[in-house]
């Protein structure tokens, strides 16, 4: 996912932007509102999936940059400043803020905000994400022998239904979303698990092994040493 960084410490957005980096987030770091306006522009490039905007800018109240943001793109935005009275809660998302983290903050909980940010903002989108087709229905992912069925959360190789726990199916759907595309596994820890990458590694080599294990297709998702795993599209 593609993040706009608004901040103007750019001590505080170094460190921002590597922890965000490390959770497999495309960070674009932008130092004032005007900067953090043209990123936004349509022909800037791939969309945003969230901004973070702290209030504090040189060259415009925040307040102002959210309500400018709001009036030329829908793109999620969630408030993170030091300013932790009610009544500028209350203004920031009267003015369309999608959230409001106040300083100093957990990264972790920081995290899950623009992680459930960005779920609200796909199940009123039905244009992001999986498309849909005509009557309004998700078409399963076809990968070879392999049909995901997200709606119902099925999945079957060569026609036969396989069993998954729930976790393994959040993974398995994860991955099937970008093949060929590498997920770090701190981003696949924190986008199934919710968590920290601290402690759970064991957990996810262990789900890895079962799908693997349950599809009877083991060089479906490879392991790409040091880095995470992508899924590699079987021949159909």
């Amino acid at each position: 996912m593609r993040l706009l960084l608004v901040e103007d410490d750019n001590h505080v957005a170094a460190a921002l932007s590597a922890m965000l980096s490390k959770h497999g987030f495309e960070v674009t770091h932008a130092r004032s509102g005007e900067e953090a306006l043209q990123a936004l522009l349509p022909d800037s490039g791939a969309p945003f999936g969230v901004v973070l905007l702290d209030l504090g800018l040189p060259d415009q109240d925040g307040f102002e940059v959210c309500g400018k943001i709001r009036k030329r793109a829908a793109t999620p935005v969630i408030m993170v400043t030091a300013r932790a009275d009610v009544r500028s809660r209350i203004h920031g998302l009267n003015l369309g803020a999608d959230d409001y983290v106040v300083k100093p903050y957990d990264t972790m909980e920081l995290l899950a905000r623009i992680h459930a940010v960005s779920r609200r903002t796909a199940a009123h989108d039905p244009g992001h994400g999986t498309e849909e087709s005509p009557d309004g229905s998700h078409p399963p992912l076809r990968l070879g022998p392999v049909t995901i069925e997200l709606p119902t959360r099925q999945v079957s190789v060569n026609g036969t239904t396989v069993s998954l726990t729930r976790k393994e199916f959040d993974l398995l759907a994860l991955l099937a979303q970008r093949p060929g595309v590498v997920f770090r596994r701190e981003q696949i820890i924190s986008e199934v698990w919710r968590t920290s990458w601290e402690g759970t590694g064991r957990t996810l080599e262990v789900h890895i092994a079962s799908l693997r294990s349950k599809l009877r297709m083991p060089a479906l998702i490879e392991t790409v040493r040091g880095v995470g795993y992508r899924l590699v599209a079987p021949a159909g």
